[in-house]
């Protein structure tokens, strides 16, 4: 196998294996409808990466693979079959991709982004230069993806298409369960039996790490123990006592950078004190995750706080684009009720004094429509409400629903609907305040509404109206 052609080469998870395998020596292609940053970084890296499908662009290649939003009737699928080209999904190629690693998997509904990313920028702060495939770029890295000279393997473990279950790992992290991806699993009992699965998948000899403040994982710990498997649980004492879980986070504090300082715990033992940059309550969680881990793997506790009081996130998830003409702008992934819960926390953690306005882009018809009330709650943490259209990502445009209905069911004062982004941009430009943070939610093309407004508000600031 020499040359890799990647459909859907501009997607998160598939671009990081483009990546992973240009750092192996392979001749890479790929093809996709738009070309994402991460599809122009590869072309930069040298792949050979063509904007749009045809069955041309898959002719030399020995291998292709093709991203979960990629349908059989593609016309490079079928150009690729017809040649005798095999044809993977992520799953069907991520256990060949592993091999020869102690693959460290970090699975969960919210926070597996982070928290691999963290657990990678760890252990390469520490010296043991891991290979990781992280769901966007670890800014400590400027990188979503790399393929290491160590023996680790971090890998984020998407349960979406069930892709998690083409790995093998030595180590899960669970960081938590709530019922997601409504379109593939259609009841949570459904969602909780993926997870059992792929930690049936782990080697005889591995281990399961699981948050004990989650039910969903907490449960997850008790079949798993069953089957006679080491399991360690961590958490800050939401739902079990701190003291009976194996680590726990104590003594929580506001640091003066914005994030908590806290107190690592194994047991009743004191490992080490964490100070954190990365603000909010569920990013103690993570870097608890992380933690845990390096003392489990047997390394240098202090050194691995260090490395943590270091990290700097990961894009999209609470990234400060920064601040001009006195508004705070910060673009954020969150896409379920529970991440805009957390995100809109902590903003208001870190900026208590400022007006919060809170940019809601619904990902999904299914996940809007199911957990509607949800997310009303969860936005009522903001000040102001913007919503757009619902994002359809995978699914057909439905036109019986509307996000407006979630607007109708706001109790804000200033809560408001404006279906398309240029419009959106530029409510918000005639709307924002100095003194104001705009936090955009969003896990489509929402981000182009942060990146516009941002500018815009620059160009305010020097004059330039």
């Amino acid at each position: 196998m020499s040359r890799v052609h990647l459909i859907g080469i501009g997607g998160t998870g598939i671009s990081a294996i483009g990546f992973v395998l240009l750092e192996k020596g392979y001749q890479v292609s790929g093809s996709d409808l738009q070309l994402s940053p991460l599809a122009i970084r590869l072309a930069n890296s040298g792949a050979q990466v063509n904007q749009g499908h045809r069955p041309e662009n898959v002719s030399g290649a020995d291998l292709v693979i093709r991203s979960s939003a990629i349908p059989d009737e593609n016309v490079e699928v079928q150009a690729a079959k017809a040649a005798g080209i095999p044809v993977l999904k992520r799953a069907e190629f991520l256990s060949k991709l592993t091999a020869n690693h102690q693959t460290i998997a970090i699975a969960g509904t919210h926070g597996k982004t982070t928290t691999t990313a963290m657990i990678a920028w760890l252990l390469t702060s520490l010296g043991y230069d891991p290979s990781y495939i992280i769901g966007s770029v670890a800014l400590n890295m400027d990188k979503n993806a790399h393929a290491g000279r160590g023996q680790y393997f971090v890998i984020e473990a998407d349960e979406y298409d069930y892709m998690f279950l083409g790995l093998t790992p030595q180590i899960v992290v669970v960081t938590n369960l709530e019922h997601d991806h409504l379109d593939c699993f259609r009841t949570f009992k459904d969602y909780y039996q993926a997870f059992l699965d792929f930690i049936g998948r782990l080697d005889t000899d591995g281990m399961l790490l699981a948050c004990g403040d989650d039910l969903g994982s907490a449960n997850l710990l008790i079949e798993t123990a069953k089957d006679n498997r080491r399991t360690f649980s961590y958490g800050l004492g939401l739902l079990l006592e701190a003291s009976s879980m194996d680590y726990s986070g104590q003594n929580l504090r506001i640091s003066e950078r914005g994030g908590y300082s806290f107190d690592v715990f194994q047991g009743s033992s004191q490992l080490v004190k964490v100070d954190l940059q990365v603000p909010g309550v569920h990013n103690v969680q993570n870097s608890l995750a992380a933690i845990s881990i390096a003392h489990l793997l047997g390394l240098s506790i202090a050194e691995a706080s260090q490395s943590l009081g270091e990290f700097l996130g990961t894009s999209r998830r609470f990234e400060l684009l920064g601040e001009a003409a006195n508004v705070v702008v910060i673009d954020d992934y969150a896409h379920h009720p529970s991440e805009i819960r957390a995100t809109l926390t902590a903003a208001r953690e870190r900026y208590s004094d400022r007006r919060i306005w809170a940019v809601w882009q619904p990902h999904s018809y299914s996940r809007t429509i199911e957990l509607l009330n949800d997310f009303v709650i969860a936005l009522s943490e903001a000040d102001c409400v913007l919503v757009t259209e619902v994002y359809p990502a995978r699914e057909p445009i439905n036109k019986e629903f509307s996000a407006l209905q979630a607007v109708k069911k706001m109790t804000h004062k200033n809560a408001n609907f404006v279906a398309e982004i240029p419009q959106a941009c530029n409510f918000l430009i005639t709307n924002l305040c100095p003194g104001d943070v705009l936090v955009v939610l969003s896990a489509g093309d929402g981000n182009i509404i942060s990146s516009t407004v941002f500018a815009e508000l620059i160009r305010q600031e020097q004059g330039d109206v």
